[in-house]
Parts: C-alpha cells; sequence; structure tokens
C-alpha cells in the first residue's frame, strides 16, 4: 500500500531554503527558473515538528557528528558533568571500529541514532563491565525502531571492523519516504532585499549603522511525498499501531510545518490551499503530478495563481489516473472548500464542456482534521485489505 500525498502551497516573500551563495535555491523545469526547496529541508522540518512529535512518544532520533558528548553525558546521568575519562573510552570504540574523528569530539559522519540507543550506550559506559565495543554494536544495531528513521531511512557509510564488524549491511535502513524537491509552478527570478539598521545611539557620523542585502523570492510550491507503507512496518518492526500513527502524524506536519529558513525576517508561514491523498492499494503504482506544471502557470491568468495552479493538478490527476487505469481512493483537502479539485473531458463538444469535480462529494473536506480522519480510515482499511490478502 502507498499514500500519496500532494500539496500546493503559495509562500509569500522569503528565503526558506538557500544555497552555497544565500540565495533561495532554484533549478530549471519546463524550460524556465523554478523557485525550489530541497527533499532534505522539507523532510527536516517535518521531523522536527511538534506535529510529528507525536510519534515520538517513546523517543525520537538523533542526527549528530557529536555521538561521544551526547553518550558521555548519558553516562553520567541527569544533572552530572559527563567525564573525559568516558569520552576517551568511547571515542576508542568508535575508532577501533572504523569511524573516523574529525576532532575530538566530532566524527567524520553523521550518525542517526533513536535516543534509546544513546541511552542504552551510556548505560553500558556507566556498568563498566563487558566489552564496551560489543555493547555499542549491540545498541547501533538493534535499537532502530523509531519512526523518523523508519520513515528516512538510514544510510551512514563508514569501514566496520573490530568491534563493529558485524554492522556490515545492518546498519542501514531503506527509508519508507520518498520526498520529491518542492517546485514552484510558475516562472521566478529571484530579488534582492537591500537592508539597513538604524543606530539607537547615533554618532556625528551620518548614515545607517549597518547595510546588507539579502535574496528572496514568492513562489507556489507543488510537494509531493510517498510513503511506503508495507517498508514502513518492516521498519517498525511489524508494529502496525505505530506504522499508522506515523503516517497519521506525517500527514499533520507535512501540512503544517514550514522550513526555519530566515523566517524571523520573513515570516512566510503559509498553509497549503489544497491537499491531495491518494491511498492505493490495488494498482501500488507511484506517479508525481509534476509535469502539470511543466508548462508554466504564466504571470497573469484570469484564476489567479493558486486557482491556476490547482485547476493544473485537477486535469493532470484526471488525465494521469484515467489514461494509466491507476486506481486509488482520493481525498482532496481545501481550507473551507475554498478551491474545488476539478477537470474539463475533452471528449466532449468544445462548447459544452464543463468543469468536474476530480473527487465524488465524499472525498471533497473543507475540515482539516475531518480530512484527516478519513485518510486514515482509509488507510486502516487497505492494511485490514492487505492482511487478509
Amino acid at each position: 500500500m502507498l499514500i500519496e500525498i500532494h500539496m500546493i502551497q503559495n509562500h509569500s516573500p522569503a528565503n526558506l531554503n538557500r544555497d552555497d551563495l544565500g540565495a533561495p535555491k532554484t533549478c530549471l523545469f519546463g524550460g524556465v527558473t523554478r523557485a525550489r526547496i530541497s527533499s532534505q529541508c522539507l523532510k527536516r522540518s517535518i521531523r522536527r515538528s511538534p506535529e510529528f512529535a507525536a510519534a515520538l512518544e517513546k523517543g525520537g532520533a538523533v542526527r549528530t557528528r557529536r555521538l561521544v558528548e551526547l553518550i558521555a553525558r548519558a553516562a553520567a546521568g541527569s544533572g552530572n558533568p559527563a567525564k573525559e575519562d568516558d569520552r576517551r573510552a568511547i571515542r576508542k570504540v568508535f575508532k577501533d571500529g572504523g569511524v573516523g574523528m574529525k576532532d575530538e569530539s566530532t566524527f567524520d559522519i553523521l550518525f542517526f541514532l533513536p535516543q534509546s540507543a544513546i541511552d542504552n550506550m551510556g548505560g553500558a559506559v556507566r556498568a563498566g563491565n563487558g566489552s564496551l565495543g560489543a555493547r555499542f554494536a549491540e545498541a547501533i544495531g538493534r535499537f532502530v525502531k523509531t519512526p523518523d528513521i523508519a520513515l528516512c531511512g538510514r544510510m551512514t557509510e563508514f569501514d566496520a571492523k573490530g568491534p563493529f564488524a558485524e554492522l556490515r549491511g545492518r546498519f542501514t535502513v531503506e527509508a519508507a519516504l520518498s520526498a520529491a524537491h518542492a517546485i514552484s509552478t510558475h516562472a521566478v527570478v529571484n530579488e534582492v532585499d537591500y537592508f539597513t539598521a538604524a543606530d539607537d545611539i547615533p554618532g556625528q557620523d551620518a548614515g545607517a549603522g549597518h547595510v546588507n542585502e539579502a535574496m528572496f523570492n514568492s513562489a507556489c510550491f507543488y510537494k509531493h511525498f510517498c510513503i511506503d507503507f508495507e517498508q514502513l512496518k518492516k521498519n517498525l518492526a511489524d508494529d502496525t499501531q505505530l506504522a499508522t500513527t506515523t503516517v497519521e502524524c506525517f500527514l499533520k506536519a507535512a501540512a503544517k510545518a514550514n522550513p526555519s529558513g530566515k523566517q524571523h525576517s520573513f515570516a512566510a508561514f503559509n498553509c497549503p490551499d489544497g491537499i491531495l491523498v491518494e491511498v492505493k492499494q490495488e494498482a501500488a503504482t507511484p506517479v508525481s503530478y509534476a509535469n502539470a506544471f511543466a508548462d508554466p502557470v504564466p504571470d497573469r491568468c484570469p484564476r489567479g495563481l493558486i486557482a491556476e495552479s490547482i485547476a493544473r493538478l485537477g486535469q493532470y490527476v484526471h488525465d494521469i489516473s484515467n489514461g494509466y487505469g491507476i486506481e486509488a481512493k482520493r481525498f482532496w483537502f481545501s481550507p473551507s472548500n475554498r478551491y474545488a479539485l476539478t477537470f474539463v473531458d475533452r471528449n466532449e463538444p468544445s462548447n459544452a464542456r464543463k468543469e468536474k469535480p476530480v473527487i465524488g462529494d465524499n472525498g471533497n473536506i473543507g475540515d482539516f482534521m475531518a480530512f484527516v480522519r478519513r485518510v486514515m480510515d482509509a488507510v486502516s482499511a487497505g492494511q485490514a485489505a492487505g492482511a487478509g490478502a
């Protein structure tokens, strides 16, 4: 079973995800420059959102190169300072295991581990009996049942040897989530904000106390996520309830979480104007609808940017799903049913064509929590049908 999420989300002026020069990320698509938010940026904002935190009641994961300090603190216990002898012993285990270090506290690579694994390794250091390397290897390999790792996967690569030799092939966790880079439905040109800061206590010199420039843009994005429910369950040790909770929390977070890039300067906290969820049981074929926008939405159109983007999405969903015979339970949310997801039947005479809903009345929902409940009912029904097959 696949759960696919498609979103149309218009952001006011912002720099949500910037490149090495500080400019908002862009890409070429359909022959024009589009605004872009990387999939890594989107996943991080979702993973660290309060909405997704509800799936992490038993402890989420930490992705860091500074694992030595975290284990040392866990070994010392709450409120106690970490001991240098513990740090030294922890460093030795990882060095013997083939993990390179940039300095005395930082690894060359990022580790993605649940807090339970860190606490377990800290307990092993504190106990001080048995092979510390073997205890660490056991914790790294065994403690993986956490929603963020199950969704995003774990691909850390290092030359595992010594106490970590048995981790080869076991450290990798295949991601259950596929996330596209968000792209604007229209062409964009990055703009420059020339700004100054006044000195509250001016001296004899005239002018601003600080002068600088920042780049930004404003864009209506198409976002696409796909969750492989069977892979998610496998990663969570066949815990169906936790897998279902993870999907629900992810859906809520995808709708409500925004990247944090320069938000203090722009406050582009804009909610999606349309969310389409497809629950695919029979023909589990993942499909991106990005090509609905291969021809960019023009600067000025009668409907307006958001409405035209949603209209293009609706037409493309109808064309692709009907043309390829892709079956799915589909649900459309727009706040208070502000925008309808519609299509035009091109087989009808041009003078008789009218917009028709892509989804029946029962699948068009204007209340977000009711929308989430309907989606999760379909996920539960799909899971039950798959279990009974």
